[in-house]
């Protein structure tokens, strides 16, 4: 029962995350938040998202190799944003196209995403074993 618990976390950090970024990108403004803090924080909050949701499919992974790989994640749906159709462009022009694929490609963007996942990083190191679903106890 316990070891489900601990490899629940990451999956339950990705969800705050994610409620925590849609706030910000909805309420940022009317509380007074500058452009760049409710567009980069809420970029910080994503690359935050993206390690952790790494962290929760890379169960047995040390998290310097899971940061690696949501960087690496996180780089490449960047560049993506370089590559342009009709269809793909007018996806992007929905919230949802918006929230997954971006709209406009952004070196600030690449470091506000590296930041979050140094960030969700060392947040999960300074929780320790509660944060690590390789760290549970075993069944056996």
């Amino acid at each position: 029962m316990t070891q489900h618990r601990f490899q629940v976390f990451p999956l339950l950090a990705a969800v705050m995350c994610v409620a925590a970024g849609l706030a910000l990108r909805r309420y940022g403004y009317s509380i007074g938040l500058t452009f760049p803090v409710v567009k980069y924080g809420a970029s910080v909050i994503w690359g935050s998202m993206v390690y952790f949701l790494a962290l929760s499919v890379l169960p047995h992974t040390q998290r310097l190799t899971v940061a690696l790989a949501a960087g690496a994640f996180s780089i490449v749906l960047e560049l993506f944003r370089l590559f342009h159709t009709d269809a793909l462009d007018a996806f992007r022009l929905t919230t949802i196209g918006a929230l997954l694929l971006g709209r406009v490609f952004s070196f600030w963007n690449i470091a506000a995403y590296l930041a979050g996942i140094g960030l969700a990083c060392a947040v999960s190191a300074w929780l320790g074993p509660a944060a690590s679903p390789s760290s549970a106890p075993s069944a056996s």
